[in-house]
């Protein structure tokens, strides 16, 4: 039998749309591309202010509240709790991020079909948008006006916390619970090193100056110095003892140059006071020097040698003290510090008027030359022509201050004279804050031409200080 195609049998389907003809798009697409941008723009701009609020500081917040710059109150406030703003414009900037992804895998999804070619274009796509326009460029400008940028927006900053309420202290709250560590800090620093880091970056940059980069850097590494790093130390003490008069010590604090003179008892470690140069003068004027020092000390601070600097500076602040007395662990005395050792770690060598610059070398006369007392022995015998054997000591000495200390057997001081294998050294002046000696004046003795093979013998003056009487106080050595 014939076959008769009856009505209702369903038509052929319509064909199917090709994706790659470039069919006009429909309204819904048109929404979903309007969505992506404005999303993209919103979490470029979120981006934006939370690099510019990274960049502003309270002292900058202060400063615009003076001059009164419009949203400086608002900034403030935003300041004033970062964590929560932060965490605020974070947020937003994420789900502005995801939104426009969304929107865009969509519309992939309509062009090209639901599978892994529209996913994966609308990766793609939302991560170059992400990258370029919210990571790299908008917060580029951020960073590059961060002061117009936190002052234009503030305002709505402050806004938009008060429409989200307490939701960016719970997002806090939830990552703090879920990261190991104090969750979200306080500050812009983490540690010491970032602080660092962005003191030499601004050396770098020439925001300040590189002497002051060493001076910045000189505070940390002070909380990290003991006082037996900074002190002066035992054998470089000048001292004198109790049962000497007030003259003796005014003489010697004198010479020394130093203000303010350890007083010792049976012993160098048996330190019972400190003489102050004010009183010694004071008693001379009343004419009363001939009395013991005992009566004119003060007494001696004593610390730990093992004592943080930047704690002993605090210490010596608050109680108006000058000097301490250094303390080893087996209660000896190890040395002594003053305020200006540990302020020289900040600032470095501190001078007054009386220092100047020598000359390693200056000669007076054919025999007879100036010298540093760091000049090196090796070079001081030949400028003499002498052998290091001929000179005494010589092998235990690196340079002519140490030479000279060796051969008296205590700290010189400026006077301080000895003849050392056929070499008469003076000390002739101190040098620095701590008054140690910095020239030595080096002379060949005047001998008979017969004798010019014989020098002298070392010490021939007995070591002595000119016009120092051996009661006058005591160097240890």
């Amino acid at each position: 039998m014939r076959t008769v195609r009856t009505e209702l049998e369903s038509p052929a389907p319509p064909p199917r749309a090709d994706p790659g003809r470039g069919e006009p798009m429909s309204s819904g697409d048109l929404l979903l591309v309007f969505i992506a941008v404005v999303a993209s723009l919103a979490a470029a701009g979120f981006g934006c202010v939370d690099a510019a609020l990274t960049r502003v500081s309270r002292v900058s917040v202060d400063t615009f509240a003076r001059q009164g710059r419009a949203g400086a109150a608002n900034l403030a406030t935003v300041v004033a709790d970062p964590g929560r703003f932060l965490a605020l414009l974070l947020l937003l900037r994420v789900v502005g991020e995801m939104l426009a992804a969304a929107c865009l895998t969509i519309l992939f999804a309509h062009a090209y079909g639901t599978g892994f070619a529209a996913v994966g274009l609308g990766t793609l796509v939302a991560t170059l948008i992400a990258y370029i326009l919210v990571g790299v460029m908008f917060r580029t400008l951020g960073r590059q006006h961060a002061p117009a940028v936190a002052l234009a927006t503030a305002g709505l900053t402050v806004r938009l916390a008060r429409i989200f309420g307490p939701l960016p202290r719970l997002l806090i709250a939830l990552g703090n619970a879920v990261t190991p560590g104090p969750g979200f800090r306080d500050g812009p620093f983490a540690s010491e090193a970032e602080l660092r880091d962005l003191v030499d970056l601004a050396e770098e940059n020439e925001v300040i100056e590189r002497e002051e980069r060493d001076m910045i850097a000189s505070v940390f590494e002070l909380g990290d110095t003991l006082v037996r790093e900074v002190m002066v130390p035992r054998p470089d003490m000048v001292f004198i003892e109790s049962s000497k008069t007030v003259r003796q010590a005014l003489s010697l604090a004198l010479r020394s140059g130093f203000s303010r003179v350890p007083v010792i008892g049976e012993s160098v470690d048996d330190v019972v006071g400190i003489a102050f140069l004010k009183d010694m003068v004071r008693r001379e004027r009343d004419g009363d020097e001939d009395g013991p020092v005992a009566e004119i000390m003060r007494a001696p601070v004593l610390v730990p040698e093992s004592k943080p600097a930047d704690d002993l500076l605090r210490e010596m602040q608050a109680s108006r003290t000058h000097m301490a007395i250094v303390i080893d662990e087996y209660g000896g005395t190890a040395g002594l510090v003053t305020i200006e050792d540990i302020l020289e770690e900040i600032v470095g060598e501190i001078t007054d008027e009386y220092d100047s610059e020598v000359a390693p070398v200056e000669w007076l006369d054919p025999d007879t030359a100036r010298v540093t007392a760091r000049l090196d022995v090796d070079d001081l015998v030949k400028l003499f022509d002498f052998d290091v054997d001929e000179l005494p000591g010589a092998d235990d000495s690196v340079t002519v201050g140490g030479l000279l200390a060796t051969a008296l057997g205590r700290v010189p001081i400026p006077g301080a004279t000895v003849t050392v294998g056929g070499l008469r050294l003076s000390a002739e002046r101190a040098a620095g804050r701590r008054n140690q000696i910095g020239t030595i004046v080096v002379s060949r003795p005047p001998r008979p031409p017969g004798d010019a093979d014989d020098p002298a013998p070392g010490g021939a003056d007995g070591g002595e200080p000119a016009g120092r009487s051996p009661q006058d106080g005591k160097v240890i050595s």
